[in-house]
Parts: C-alpha cells; structure tokens; sequence
C-alpha cells in the first residue's frame, strides 16, 4: 500500500519583532486548513522575521512559541515544524522545532549561519543532523542558508523529504529556486522549501517561490502569493524512481572531518 503524507505550507508576510502577533496570524491559517494534514510547515524565524536582535525580545517567547507549536499540532493533529530565535543556556540558536501531536518534538539548530548579514555573530551554530522518522517518513529539515551547501543536505541517511524553511530574500530567488531543484534531483527526495512574502524592518525584501519538487526534480507546487499552499508525497513514488534509476549508489564516498 503506497504510504503518503499530507503536507501543508504556510507562505505569507510576518511582523518585526511581534511574536503573539505572529503566532495570532498563523493559528487563522491554521484553522482554514481542511482535515486530513499530516505536516504543517512555517518559515524560517517565523514569530519575529530575520532578526539580528533576538534581544531585544522577551527571552521567554521562544518557550511561548513551542507551547503554542505543542497546542496547534495537538489541535489539528499534525506535526507542526518551523524555526524561531531561541535562548538556553547563554546563547541563542536558530532553532527549528518539529513538534508531533502528542506533544513530542525534537530540534534541529542551523548549521550555516548566514555571515552576510552577521547571523553567525548572534546565533550558536549547529552541529548535527536531525532526522525525523513520521508516519513512515524519514523526514531531514534543514533551515535556509543550509540549502547552498550541498555535502551538508546530502542524502547519506537514506531520507525521503529533505524540508528548507526560510527567509530568502527577493534579489537571490533565482539562486533558490535553482537549488531547491537540485537538492531534489541530486539526493532522489522530495524537496520542499518554504519562504515567507513581504518586506522586513531592514527593507529586504521576499517574494515567496515556496515550492515541492519531486525526485526527478518535477515541480509539484509553487506561489508567489501569500497563501497556504498542499501537496501529497508519495513512497511508491519514491520507492519505485530509486528502484529503476539507482543513482544514490554510485555516489562518492567520503566522510566530514
């Protein structure tokens, strides 16, 4: 029986620095999402926008936003997953959450901060992979700058979803939408990458192109909109393309120091 997963992504403008705002606005989206969803997907940093100050906001909104995460994939009963500014321990992270509806959830801190704008003066980088295993699914997130590094989002794990969350700013679309292809291809995934629209506080701008690609690099969904966008992904799909065109094992062998 072909596995599937139903997949929704949440493409739309967000508030500087308001992270109640925020979450007010993705619980509406949330409620006009139609039964069935298994994964729901936000962006990158999405209570606050692409922030460089995560200190000027209360140290307790990351908290407050994974509670929320918990009570809206508990509601819906969908996993629910995005990537928010996070204090523990002294330091902040860009941290992405994938929260089940039972309340479970596990993290995954950016690897690549982005050093153009001085995220890697703000944020701890991280340092490991974070593979989720749902609904039969072996699902890696990863989160925005990450997507340029193609030994870091490379398929050694035998994934089946590679997932980015973003805030990709207008001028460099052409470079995401070109990768978000290519990961897909390269690693036989699905490929999904999930951008936010609208203007920042610092005048950068984002023009979404959230989209899904499937293992041959087929365009599944794509919006410039502000709207939620759904897919279904499918394992016979998976299955059936890495069974016929075994490219995966003649990849290069090699390990990170």
């Amino acid at each position: 029986m072909d596995l599937q997963l139903s997949i929704a992504f949440i493409q739309t403008s967000l508030f500087w620095h308001e992270p109640e705002k925020n979450r007010a606005s993705f619980s509406d989206k949330i409620r006009s999402l139609e039964h069935g969803v298994d994964l729901i997907v936000l962006p990158e940093m999405f209570t606050t926008g692409f922030t460089m100050t995560p200190e000027a906001i209360d140290k307790n909104q990351g908290i407050k936003t994974l509670q929320w995460m918990k009570f809206e994939a508990h509601t819906t009963n969908a996993a629910v997953v995005g990537s928010i500014p996070f204090y523990e321990n002294g330091q902040y992270t860009n941290r992405l959450f994938f929260v089940e509806p039972n309340g479970n959830y596990q993290s995954y801190d950016k690897r690549h901060t982005f050093t153009l704008a001085g995220e890697h003066l703000t944020y701890a980088s991280g340092k490991e992979h974070l593979i989720v295993e749902y609904k039969g699914f072996r699902i890696c997130p990863l989160i925005c700058y990450d997507l340029r590094f193609p030994v870091w989002s490379r398929n050694t794990a035998n994934y089946d979803l590679l997932l980015y969350v973003a805030n990709w700013p207008k001028p460099r679309i052409s470079a995401w939408d070109t990768l978000l292809k290519a990961r897909a291809i390269e690693n036989m995934a699905y490929c999904i990458g999930v951008n936010r629209i609208g203007k920042d506080h610092n005048h950068n701008e984002y023009c979404g192109h959230s989209a899904c690609y499937d293992t041959l690099g087929n365009q599944l969904v794509f919006s410039t909109k502000d709207e939620v966008l759904s897919v279904i992904i499918h394992k016979d799909h998976l299955t059936e393309t890495r069974t016929k065109l075994r490219f995966l094992e003649d990849r290069d062998a090699f390990t990170l120091q």
